[in-house]
């Protein structure tokens, strides 16, 4: 349920999802290969946009157990990238989550230093959670639940992580490799599926967690209070994962369970509807209609926000019809 959401989720950010997507005709290993140019372009920079954006490409392109490269990691290109812009709360959280990924990455300085210039945000507990949560720690798992439902936010920036490699693919467009970068709507669709892969953490040790809470209670009003906080996230992945953390937490038949199902159904259909108004149906407007859901991400942190502003613009409903028996 939680990949199928996210495919959603990436389609959603790009502006003609099937139609500016790529060559159909491009291989892994051509995606991959231009990735890493791509990458090394970027990290051959000296500014901590390009550097953060090397960093998520670099990530993406070596996933892959067959690929191998040469040169720095990317957790070091994120390291590098934090220590350009101390105070980059959005890249702070880039090098968070490539650095959890890595596995000789020690992330405790990193999550301390994220909590530091975010202290608001519940999200940068999540990684430590994860750990305790692996390790079966149930006390510590509760103090960082505790330390979490603090924060007033659950945000993952993703409008501004998409939006800053966006611009950083822009400002060096004429040193990279032909191909995935090549237009306004090419480089928002290369992000989203490069940002798919980067921004959005892992939520099942959350899930997890919040779900062992039927026989603890001081737990499970932990887990509620988290829930309703996710439920607000600049990041639609993150209110779908605090609907379903508290879907599990409420009786079936309740009526909170009824009301979160209905919230949830507006958050699909917003998404969904914003997502079919931002395809192109003509070749020739795709970069106009990036540029134009761009500027809507640079004036909005929260997704769900952007997704309303569009059907504003055209001038559709904000909730789905009413579907009688």
């Amino acid at each position: 349920m939680l990949k199928h959401w996210l495919l959603l989720l990436a389609l959603a950010g790009a502006p003609a999802a099937a139609a500016s997507r790529g060559n159909p005709h491009r291989s892994v290993e051509t995606d991959q290969e231009w990735r890493l140019q791509a990458a090394a372009v970027l990290g051959a920079r000296a500014d901590a946009k390009s550097l953060a954006t090397a960093a998520a490409l670099r990530y993406v392109a070596t996933a892959s157990a067959t690929v191998s490269a040469s040169g720095p990691s990317a957790a070091d290109l994120a390291a590098r990238a934090a220590e350009l812009a101390p105070r980059s709360t959005s890249i702070a959280w880039l090098h968070l989550r490539l650095c959890s990924a890595t596995p000789a990455c020690d992330i405790r300085d990193v999550a301390t230093v994220m909590r530091w210039i975010d202290a608001d945000n519940g999200a940068a507990w999540l990684h430590t959670l994860s750990a305790a949560q692996k390790e079966r720690d149930g006390t510590e798992v509760d103090r960082v639940l505790a330390d979490m439902v603090h924060g007033a936010r659950f945000d993952l920036y993703w409008n501004r992580l998409v939006v800053l490699m966006v611009d950083a693919l822009h400002a060096a467009r004429h040193d990279l490799p032909d191909g995935a970068a090549s237009s306004d709507a090419a480089r928002l669709s290369t992000v989203n599926g490069i940002a798919n892969e980067t921004i959005i953490p892992p939520f099942a040790a959350l899930t997890e967690a919040c779900r062992e809470s039927a026989t603890a209670p001081e737990r499970r009003e932990l887990c509620l209070k988290l829930s309703k906080i996710m439920q607000r996230s600049d990041t639609v992945a993150a209110q779908m994962a605090g609907f379903s953390i508290e879907r599990h937490l409420l009786a079936p038949d309740s009526k909170e369970a009824r009301a979160i199902a209905e919230r949830k159904h507006v958050l699909e259909w917003r998404v969904a509807a914003a997502a079919k108004l931002d395809v192109a149906l003509l070749p020739w407007t795709r970069n106009a209609r990036a540029r134009a859901r761009l500027a809507q991400m640079r004036a909005m942190p929260r997704e769900e926000d952007v997704c309303i502003a569009i059907l504003q613009r055209h001038k559709m409903a904000l909730e789905p019809p009413e579907v009688h028996p």
